[in-house]
């Protein structure tokens, strides 16, 4: 065999290798089963400070899917905002957006934009959960953007995506005070959240009285949230296992979040029927 055709053989068979292993790449992510939620899912909810309703949320998923890194992907975004006599003290209009792969619930994307008050920011994250590899651009107000990488772990989830990743678990399997841990990566650093299952109850929200699944993500030290065991999620006990309330103790009083309205639901909703 000639030199020239070596020459040509040899770079032919590496691209050749490289595509492949580009191939067994793309397959690599995991696949998390599903039957919870899905495309146009809509979920609205009230947010109380003790006895005022302070603001509202709105959680959509959009009825499109979208393809990052050549994955698809559900466009899920949480709005927040103060009501209009509640902006007198703080004045709050939140987006955050992930972009999350239908088959692995894992985040290619995330986006964040913060107005509270004065304070401003606006953030892109980048996920590659092939090199585990987080690439942000963060902009705060009059100042210039700027970029960095992080080292993330493996499975990493952003914030929203990881609220729709635990609709995905069957607590069937879980024992009262079992623990379980999800993987994060959130303000340009990594976390481990470890949440307690803490078994079923009935929660009575203003869409109607849900049996709950009942879970206590444990909280790192903050000045925010009084104690570890501060916050309290339910999710609804039924084949949709949607967060009906959040509660919460915070050093300034108690704040509770509510589901006052639904739609697009993947299945019918299991209220429990007032007495």
């Amino acid at each position: 065999m000639s030199e020239m055709l070596m020459k040509k053989i040899f770079p032919a068979i590496l691209l050749i290798l490289l595509v492949l292993s580009g191939f067994v790449a793309k397959e690599s992510l995991r696949t998390v089963p599903n039957d919870s939620f899905g495309k146009g899912e809509l979920l609205k909810y009230k947010v109380h400070y003790g006895p005022i309703n302070a603001a509202e949320a709105v959680i959509d998923i959009s009825p499109n899917l979208h393809r990052i890194n050549d994955r698809l992907t559900y466009k899920a975004t949480v709005y927040g905002k103060t009501n209009s006599s509640f902006d007198i003290f703080v004045k709050v209009r939140d987006t955050w957006q992930s972009y999350i792969d239908t088959a692995a619930i894992l985040p290619h994307r995330s986006f964040r934009n913060i107005e509270e008050g004065s304070y401003r920011k606006r953030e892109t994250v980048d996920f590659n959960h092939f090199t585990n590899t987080a690439q942000v651009e963060m902009k705060k107000k009059n100042r210039d953007k700027k970029q960095s990488t992080h080292k993330i772990p493996h499975g990493a989830q952003d914030i929203v995506s990881g609220f729709y990743y635990l609709r995905t678990l069957d607590y069937d399997r879980f024992k009262v005070g079992d623990k379980f841990t999800i993987k994060g990566f959130f303000d340009e650093e990594t976390f481990d959240m470890v949440v307690t299952y803490q078994g079923r109850e009935t929660v009575s929200t203003k869409a109607g009285s849900f049996r709950a699944i009942k879970l206590v993500p444990k909280m790192p030290k903050n000045k925010l949230f009084r104690g570890e065991d501060a916050i309290t999620v339910y999710l609804s006990d039924d084949k949709n296992k949607v967060p009906v309330m959040i509660a919460a103790e915070m050093f300034v009083g108690s704040v509770k979040v509510d589901l006052y309205e639904h739609k697009n639901l993947r299945h019918k909703p299991a209220l429990v029927a007032q007495k």
